[in-house]
């Protein structure tokens, strides 16, 4: 029987199994992580009001753009670890990992001294309501200030998973996001602490979780060698990670700062839509998480065959997972249209806010079939090297169709009733950027390019 913890050669049997295998720890780490802002808005919601849960979310945005450095960082790495992993080259391998530590620390302190005097003002220039302004700080502060908790659990757990063992990292998430649920409980219930207690609790539970994950590569010198030796920053490996992790990074501060823009739009509808948008963005997350999970499985699958020049392994991959991530997302539309007003009253008793963020979430509902595609084939684009054709596409997609759309609807349905516009034009951009990125995603992916993207 297989070692659950042991590392998985992706290389060798059936392609679909190896990725599902592979993607089921994953799925079940991925809805553990984002229990951490299901159960942040929950608490919130119930506990403190409708008016902290709308601070919560317009929040979001602004620590989403503060967390694209690491989200860059842990791409390229993955890549590299997986590529050298397929090509058995140990002494590369170590110093990808070793550098990665070591930008990834270099990255906190910077982060810290760029955001923290920007937050504020970041907030007054997106139109943040004054009723929720001063939550809304007090949340990112504490997230800014334990940065690095967040930084290292993405960045070690990627590293781990580009190894091939998905299972170690589903183990901390789980522990992670039940200190993570007593902590918020604890913070806001018990002691009172309003929406900054949330963020506390977020950044311990994450600290404990990058400090398991460091102990655990800690544990595998088998593969690679682990020490200061190979934390030293080496010029051609930080190049090839910030190659391969820029585009990635990039694509999520494109994606990031599209969203702080309609997010601009989106306070200007009042507290109540905000926080519909909050409610709708936490089921929207777990609908997104087979799509993301089978993205990320694709990725490591990719770069393992690829680092062993197996491509038409690649393509039967590619086809395979693809086609697992569509009936997943097609069984998760029909749940949200079946039972989506149960899952909009776990966040909220107010009845009108349920009824709104149910209606706003059945525009989306068959978007995720769309996601599926264009998750599963970046995946394979990723993995292969090619981080640069997602990057593109996802700068189409948001930044030169979905802001645009957003405020055009808002604008041509203005009316002496709505004079901002039918808040619906957020939604149907969001709908109408997934199903143009779908089409742009299997164009590119069919004409071929990222075949010749493999690390030398």
């Amino acid at each position: 029987m297989r070692n659950l913890f042991a590392v998985s050669d992706m290389t060798k049997g059936s392609p679909w199994k190896s990725i599902l295998t592979f993607a089921f720890p994953m799925l079940i780490g991925n809805i553990a992580q984002q229990l951490y802002n299901t159960v942040d808005s929950i608490v919130v919601g119930k506990y403190i009001g409708d008016n902290a849960l709308s601070a919560v979310g317009s929040a979001a945005p602004i620590l989403n753009l503060l967390l694209v450095l690491f989200i860059g960082i842990s791409s390229g790495a993955n890549i590299m670890v997986s590529q050298y992993f397929g090509a058995k080259k140990r002494d590369s391998l170590s110093y990808t990992i070793g550098n990665s530590i070591t930008v990834t620390a270099i990255c906190c302190v910077i982060m810290i001294l760029i955001g923290v005097p920007a937050i504020r003002p970041a907030l007054e220039a997106l139109n943040t309501p004054e009723s929720i302004i001063d939550w809304c700080t007090d949340y990112l502060m504490i997230s800014l200030f334990g940065i690095a908790g967040m930084a290292y659990y993405n960045i070690l757990s990627g590293i781990i998973r580009g190894l091939g063992d998905s299972v170690s990292v589903l183990i901390y998430l789980l522990v992670a996001t039940a200190i993570n649920i007593v902590l918020d409980v604890f913070f806001v219930a018990v002691c009172g602490m309003g929406v900054g207690g949330v963020a506390l609790a977020t950044i311990i539970a994450q600290l404990i979780s990058s400090i398991l994950c460091m102990i655990k590569l800690a544990r595998m010198r088998e593969y690679f060698d682990f020490g200061k030796t190979y934390m030293k920053p080496v010029g051609s490996y930080v190049g090839t990670l910030i190659k391969l992790g820029l585009p990635s990074g990039a694509t999520q501060a494109i994606f990031s700062s599209a969203m702080l823009l309609v997010q601009n739009l989106t306070n200007q509808f009042g507290e109540q839509f905000i926080a519909a948008n909050v409610v709708v963005m936490r089921v929207d997350g777990f609908a997104m998480m087979p799509n993301f999970t089978f993205g990320m499985a694709l990725t490591t699958y990719a770069g393992q065959n690829v680092g062993a020049g197996l491509y038409d392994r690649v393509k039967q991959g590619a086809k395979q997972g693809t086609l697992i991530a569509l009936g997943c997302s097609t069984a998760i539309t029909l749940i949200i249209l079946l039972f989506g007003k149960f899952l909009m009253s776990v966040f909220t008793d107010t009845a009108e806010l349920v009824d709104l963020s149910y209606y706003l979430m059945k525009i989306l509902a068959v978007g995720y079939i769309a996601v599926a595609v264009t998750q599963s084939l970046s995946g394979i684009m990723r993995g292969a090297g090619d981080t640069m054709t997602p990057m593109w596409i996802s700068l189409i997609t948001t930044v030169v169709f979905r802001v645009p759309i957003a405020y055009v609807i808002s604008y041509l349905t203005r009316t002496a009733e709505l004079p901002l516009g039918r808040f619906e034009c957020i939604q149907i951009s969001l709908l109408a950027s997934w199903l143009l990125g779908a089409l742009l995603t299997v164009i590119f992916y069919r004409v071929g390019s990222w075949k010749k993207k493999a690390i030398k």
